[in-house]
């Protein structure tokens, strides 16, 4: 803000101050010299002195410093003032009738739109009314018709420039009026869209850990059990178990990385890097240290952080981690699977990693458990049921299908943001069930010769499948294909029914609530 904007700013804010600084000043030039001019301009037969001229002069330069501050009393006073002293035989007090101009044009500035339009009515009426005084003055008609006409388009000239005058400086007071209070309104609307989008992406990271949390801890707990009772009778089942933990929990905290790693904002160091003038902190491993006792390379952990998110094409993998942990559970597709819009892919994979979670922690001991993913003409629609007393183990007096936690209300949140729903609560003849329900774009033709609506095979994943050796790494094709000669896929219709031929059997032995 420059020099001339700040003056401008403080004269707003010290309106009565400064005006009256200013009436003083012109008061000290204008009184005197008013009262000169007196003798000289008195009316027919009026006999007026300078010292009732000084005394006119000072209430007519009364009022003006609350010209800005209340500029109708003010104007008023002043043209009641003026009136008053032409009535009086005061036809003309200058320099102090010139308050009348400096009334006008604050009226004008500063008041009310009815204000500023009686005050230029009253001033032409007053210039009409001193032109037919000073033409009585001369005694003459010819000189009164002259006098009246001069002076009025005079005076009524001179008034009508100074209203002009003042409607500019208002109209241009009003756009800067408005242009700060757009200003302010622009801040105000950017400040809650910067909480809104706060909230939202905070309910993102929420929704995000919560899955990746949730779901690994739920199949950690539930190898380490089980490898914790098989260690006596079964040693190579509790390696097993081992090995799953291991790699379930790396897989969770190369997701925590990628989704924590967008709120850092310093540039990521490779693992084993130290900042440049510092040395490694106490207790670290060194780098090759490190590596073993992680069980994975820095490559292979970088590779893992960067793999692209999940989505429909990951369900089997999902599916056959949790399988791993005890559960019997199967997969079933139905249509024509067709690419989603972003973001929606890893919806899905959310809700049934939200669904198995909750089977793994609730549905009791030995469930059965089914994924369906059913591609309609205009709709995607997932469905995961289970047999288990997950819905009989809600508590006393809440109702079916409703939870205070947080997973459930994450599913409605996701779905929500694709114009889906979600649905959940108990099936019929015992058990629960989780319906998601996404709109997603119309399939198009099949080609001669492709597969029939109703029999895809199963995408393959985006990873290939976890080794003892260590974490999954990302493969070359990102997007599944179709074989040329697909399988003829088996939907399971009970919990003793054969299994998909592309998923492996589940355990038989080792399995925990």
């Amino acid at each position: 803000m420059g020099w001339y904007a700040r003056l401008g700013q403080w004269n707003e804010e010290h309106r009565f101050g400064v005006d009256l600084t200013l009436t003083l000043l012109v008061a000290v030039v204008f009184i005197p010299s008013s009262a000169a001019f007196a003798p000289n301009a008195g009316a027919v037969g009026a006999t007026l002195s300078g010292g009732w001229g000084a005394v006119w002069a000072t209430l007519l330069l009364a009022p003006l410093p609350w010209r800005r501050v209340h500029p109708v009393g003010s104007a008023v006073a002043v043209f009641t003032v003026a009136l008053l002293h032409l009535l009086a035989g005061y036809l003309l007090l200058l320099p102090a009738d010139f308050a009348v101009l400096v009334a006008l044009y604050s009226v004008t500035v500063y008041g009310p739109r009815w204000a500023h339009r009686t005050a230029i009515a009253s001033a032409l009426v007053g210039a009409v009314a001193l032109g037919l005084a000073l033409g009585l003055r001369s005694g003459s008609l010819a000189d009164l018709a002259t006098m009246v006409f001069f002076t009025s388009a005079f005076g009524g000239m001179t008034f009508l420039a100074v209203w002009a005058f003042g409607l500019v400086r208002r109209s241009r007071r009003e756009t800067i009026a408005a242009l700060v209070d757009r200003a302010e309104r622009l801040e105000v609307e950017r400040d809650q869209q910067a909480r809104i989008a706060t909230s939202a992406e905070r309910a993102r990271i929420a929704r995000e850990m919560h899955d990746i949390v949730a779901h690994s801890l739920s199949v950690i707990i539930a190898q380490a059990d089980g490898g914790r009772y098989a260690a006596a009778a079964d040693p190579t089942a509790a390696q097993r178990a081992l090995t799953t933990v291991s790699e379930t929990g790396r897989a969770a905290l190369a997701d925590m990385r990628r989704l924590l790693g967008v709120l850092r904002t310093e540039a990521p160091r490779p693992p084993g890097a130290t900042v440049a003038g510092q040395g490694a902190p106490p207790g670290a491993l060194p780098a090759a240290d490190a590596t073993s006792a992680g069980g994975a390379s820095p490559a292979a952990v970088a590779a893992l952080e960067t793999t692209p998110q999940p989505d429909t094409a990951d369900l089997e993998s999902l599916v056959a981690q949790v399988r791993d942990s005890g559960l019997r559970v199967s997969l079933v597709r139905v249509g024509q699977a067709r690419p989603l819009p972003p973001g929606a892919g890893l919806t899905v994979y959310r809700v049934c990693q939200e669904a198995l979670t909750n089977v793994l922690k609730h549905a009791g001991p030995d469930p059965t458990v089914t994924v369906v993913v059913r591609w309609d003409a205009t709709a995607l629609e997932l469905r995961v049921e289970d047999d288990g007393r997950g819905a009989a183990a809600a508590p006393p007096g809440a109702a079916p299908g409703r939870s205070g936690g947080y997973g459930l209300l994450g599913m409605r949140e996701r779905a929500a943001l694709f114009g889906g729903s979600v649905t959940v609560g108990p099936r019929p003849g015992g058990g629960f069930r989780v319906l998601l329900t996404l709109p997603v774009p119309p399939a198009t033709r099949a080609a001669p010769g492709a597969a029939p609506s109703g029999t895809t095979p199963f995408p393959a994943p985006r990873t290939s499948p976890p080794t003892s050796a260590g974490p999954a790494v990302p493969t070359q094709p990102t997007v599944p294909t179709r074989p040329t000669e697909p399988p003829e896929p088996t939907r399971p219709t009970s919990p003793n029914a054969t299994r998909p031929a592309s998923t492996a059997p589940a355990p038989t032995t080792d399995r925990t609530p």
